[in-house]
């Protein structure tokens, strides 16, 4: 961000290459039908919403997710030249930016060397410049800069870090052709040294190990006692056990997945620290009276959003910037070492606030804009942007909890019957609503390839908020999607993000965050932000974790239900992982799967398959993974395999569309959604999923802009490719089609010990129950056991408008006999107030914990008045066993940033994908 005379920042435009906004094929109504206004207006909406994720390909700042597990290869020491023509400068130890500029006209091989203010100080020299450039092209290396030396009149001396792939047999190649073009690998020879001397001392641990008789294997969690009787009761399918509550309880493990290990509590902020947390007064407008720790995050956030630099002489660092104790004009960013002397460092105001689920977040914020009311500004309004289904929420708890004499002008500015403001216009409200959709859909104007400039005539770009807050603001995390690049180029004094999980999967998510609050000194660039912190913290790096916690010192505020100086009174949360037997024949056809499974992924890691493609392989194999799950809940929802269109597609680079090969293409597509795969184009966790007719999946826009170019698959090059042909989902939100054929007397050994822990629960007056699974399909299983017992339920999925997931909700909490809610993971883990149970029961689980902890803390929160209970379900020696301990390793990251403390020590372990699905299939 360039900064003013005054040290404010200047909002200006990301360079973006934009994409046309019209809604895709699969949200038009089909022609000729006759639809109402109201259907037309949901249509527009819910596109809006949906457009929201779209991602936008970027000309700046090159996105290197594939490379986030590369190694560190060697250090080249080199200089750069050229530095008299150009007016970036850096000093010794600054993080600096290496790229490629191949449209340079002297020479296609040129390598620019730019500051963290994106300003050039020179290139690396011509005859180095071309043993890197194919490298760099090809993205064999990944080369990272630091000044060595200070910069002369006619060079500098710099240090390039040579990053690599981690895969065996390219890095052998790839060292070969380093060797033989005389560029180091000394670290990546050395590894390869010590990995061979462990390697051998394991071959004679494991050759001592084999001469001995007996044994024993470790089987990682285990029940407090065994499960065989209750395996017995299922067996024999009649269900009339009988067993209590507290029966079940004893066969099962007690589970607490947020204790997931010590880490590094000497560093960070601890709990005693954030205790001792100076109060604010309560507002007097207010009409709730804050608790104490609600009053500590009002004092921190009145502090964040007034910042101001280390005094002269300070030791202190604000917002990772340190005044210098030899020039007090001079600061430097401990993160990146980039200096500035004679001007001051533009400060963010605002941050992160990430108190645990139902800690009040949304109270907290109101007491801000209630405290800040009378202060001097130029704008009084706070613009809100949140998911649709938490807009109403936010306009019933301002009109809640602000006494009525002093009542804020709210306006929800959304749909498509909002009238177009001004800023004067918006100047006459307290707060503004918004969604996420609404926001992508102003910035990106349907019928504009490129965003218009900011400021703007009308709509949210043409007023200086006051404040602008994200909720659920994890939303964003994809730096590329339209709500992301929307946001961030919003006018706003303060920005703020509400999120109980800023890291969903891996730290990249925090990146988006960090960018959107404004922070200066590199870390805004995703290139700094790749080769400060996720890249050493992926090899194990000290230092880096020790940056991290800084980092989240400075601009979060997290605290955990469970702190006591917190003191929610919330009731006990008692969680536990209740293990079931297979019956027989879902035995025999899980170990069927299981062994093929683990076939294709020997097959995969040679690298070959019959044909010699190792993605028609990868393709396979996810396919398994996702069956073996669905037969953990139940065998029909394997439904039929869709091996018939891959050995189709073995011979022949496409297939026809005929309905048969179409539904079985939508279930390869329902692979990739469920195990979270990455669009190969723009690396980027999948985005408006489609499928070609040759079986590769991408995310919708990415395709359809190469499409428009070359009209064949960038993949395997099957042509002609074209965007008719393009493959979307059965349905929307990656749910599954309710297509199942299912018996009312069909059930399952899950299903089962469901029941039990429904008839036990039934003896208990006033408990209700949540089940949450990631399969629509699924709660229909669930649902028609549950009508054949006589249960009495509600039900909330993606697929339900608005008003009916309300009626589902007021159900649950207004009638005494409903005491079932079936919900969608998917839906329920955002912005949901589900009080009015206490029990939850998780039937499935998979990659990121944080949704499921999400789901859970919808239940046990502020205003919860009974001790609750969780239930996980899992099958005894399957691929949900190793589930828990993946998410256990997910959670150590997020724990890592914050610091936390907790009381069992964690393993270490690799949590990449191909290692994940290793896991998985021990």
């Amino acid at each position: 961000m360039a900064t003013t005379a005054h040290g404010k920042r200047k909002y200006s435009i990301i360079d973006l290459t934009g994409d046309d906004d019209a809604p895709s094929a699969s949200r038009r109504p089909p022609p000729g039908d006759a639809v109402t206004q109201s259907q037309r207006d949901s249509w527009v909406e819910q596109g809006n919403e949906q457009d929201a994720d779209d991602v936008v390909i970027s000309s700046q700042d090159g996105d290197d997710t594939a490379m986030a597990s590369y190694q560190l290869y060697g250090v080249l020491d080199t200089k750069i030249v050229g530095v008299r023509y150009y007016t970036g400068y850096a000093s010794v130890g600054e993080y600096v930016v290496v790229r490629r500029e191949p449209s340079n006209p002297y020479d296609s091989n040129a390598i620019r060397v730019e500051n963290v203010q994106r300003d050039q100080i020179g290139h690396i020299g011509r005859a180095m410049a071309s043993k890197l450039a194919k490298y760099m092209d090809s993205g064999a290396l990944l080369v990272e800069g630091s000044l060595s030396g200070r910069v002369g009149e006619f060079d500098c001396p710099i240090s390039l870090k040579l990053f690599g792939t981690s895969e065996p047999v390219e890095r052998a190649n790839l060292r070969s052709q380093m060797k033989a073009d005389r560029l180091p690998s000394e670290v990546i020879d050395h590894k390869e040294r010590e990995a061979k001397k462990r390697k051998a001392e394991e071959l004679k641990k494991i050759a001592a190990a084999n001469k001995l008789k007996g044994g024993k294997r470790g089987t990682g969690y285990q029940s407090s006692q065994s499960s065989q009787g209750y395996a017995g009761t299922l067996s024999q399918g009649d269900g009339n056990s009988g067993q209590s509550l507290e029966e079940l309880m004893e066969t099962s493990q007690r589970f607490n997945p947020r204790e997931m290990g010590e880490v590094t509590e000497k560093f960070g902020s601890g709990e005693d620290f954030l205790a001792q947390m100076p109060m604010a007064e309560c507002p007097s407008k207010l009409q709730t009276q804050l608790l104490p720790y609600q009053r500590q995050a009002l004092a921190w956030l009145l502090e964040k959003e007034n910042p101001h630099l280390p005094t002269a002489g300070s030791d202190d660092a604000v917002q990772l910037w340190k005044r210098s104790k030899h020039n007090a004009n001079i600061f430097t960013n401990i993160a990146t070492n980039f200096s500035i002397k004679n001007q001051e460092p533009t400060l963010a105001s605002g941050g992160i606030l990430s108190d645990d689920m139902g800690m009040g977040k949304t109270l907290e914020m109101i007491s801000l804009i209630i405290a800040d009311a009378n202060a001097s500004s130029p704008s009084k309004a706070t613009l809100i942007v949140a998911p649709v289904g938490v807009m109403s929420n936010w306009s019933g708890q301002i009109a809640h909890h602000v006494k009525a004499e002093h009542a804020l002008r709210v306006l929800t500015y959304h749909g498509s019957g909002k009238k177009p403001m001004k800023a004067k216009d918006f100047g006459g409200y307290d707060v503004v609503i918004t969604s996420y959709g609404t926001l992508a859909t102003e910035y990106y104007p349907p019928g504009k390839k490129d965003p218009p400039p900011v400021p703007r005539s009308q709509g949210l770009f043409s007023i200086n908020w006051r404040r602008v807050i994200l909720d659920e603001g994890h939303i964003i995390r994809n730096p590329n999607t339209k709500s992301a690049l929307a946001a961030t180029n919003l006018m706003a004094q303060s920005r703020w993000v509400l999120t109980g999980t800023p890291i969903i999967n891996n730290l990249k998510d925090l990146y988006s965050l960090v960018r959107f609050i404004g922070l200066t000194g590199g870390l805004e660039r995703l290139e700094i932000f790749n080769s400060i912190l996720i890249r050493p913290l992926n090899q194990g790096d000290v230092n880096a974790s020790l940056l991290l916690q800084a980092l989240m010192a400075t601009i979060c505020l997290r605290r955990k239900k469970e702190m006591k100086f917190v003191d929610l009174k919330l009731p006990e949360l008692s969680e536990y992982v209740h293990r079931i037997d297979f019956l027989p024949h879902e035995k025999e056809k899980y170990e069927a799967l299981q062994a093929e499974a683990k076939g294709l992924l020997r097959t995969y890691q040679r690298g070959q398959n019959k044909n010699g493609k190792p993605q028609d392989t990868y393709r396979h194999l996810l396919e398994m993974l996702l069956r073996l799950r669905q037969v953990c809940n139940h065998w029909k929802l394997c439904g039929e395999r869709v091996t018939s269109v891959l050995s189709l597609l073995e011979s022949q680079k496409f297939v026809d569309l005929t309905p048969e090969n179409r539904k079985a293409l939508q279930e390869m597509l329902q692979v990739s959604i469920e195990s979270r795969e990455y669009c190969p184009i723009c690396l980027e966790e999948l985005h408006n999923p489609v499928i070609t007719t040759c079986a590769h999946v991408f995310g919708n826009e990415c395709i359809e802009r190469v499409i428009e170019t070359q009209h064949r698959c960038p993949m395997c090059r099957a042509e002609p490719l074209e965007v008719d042909s393009l493959v979307r989902p059965a349905v929307e939100l990656g749910e599954t089609a309710d297509q199942l054929d299912i018996d009312i007397d069909t059930s399952s050994s899950k299903v089962e010990a469901l029941l039990e822990i429904l008839k036990a629960s039934h003896k208990k007056e006033g408990t209700k129950t949540v089940i949450f699974s990631k399969w629509t399909s699924f709660l229909n299983i669930i649902q028609t056991q549950l009508d054949n017992h006589g249960y009495k339920y509600a039900r909330i999925d993606g697929k339900m408008r608005a008003n009916q997931r309300d009626a589902s909700l007021v159900a649950l909490e207004t009638d005494p006999d409903c005491t079932i809610m079936l919900a969608s993971l998917a839906v329920c883990s955002v912005g949901l107030n589900l009080v009015a149970a206490n029990q939850v029961v998780l039937v499935d689980s998979w990659w990121a914990p944080a949704i499921e902890d999400q789901a859970v803390d919808r239940v046990h929160r502020l205003g919860q008045k009974k001790p609750t209970t969780v239930w996980r379900l899992v099958m005894n020696d399957s691929i949900e066993d190793q589930v828990l301990n993946i998410q256990a390793e997910k959670r150590k990251l997020m724990m890592t940033a914050f610091q936390e403390k907790t009381r069992k020590r964690m393993k270490e372990g690799s949590t990449a994908r191909l290692g994940d699905i290793e896991r998985l299939l021990r």
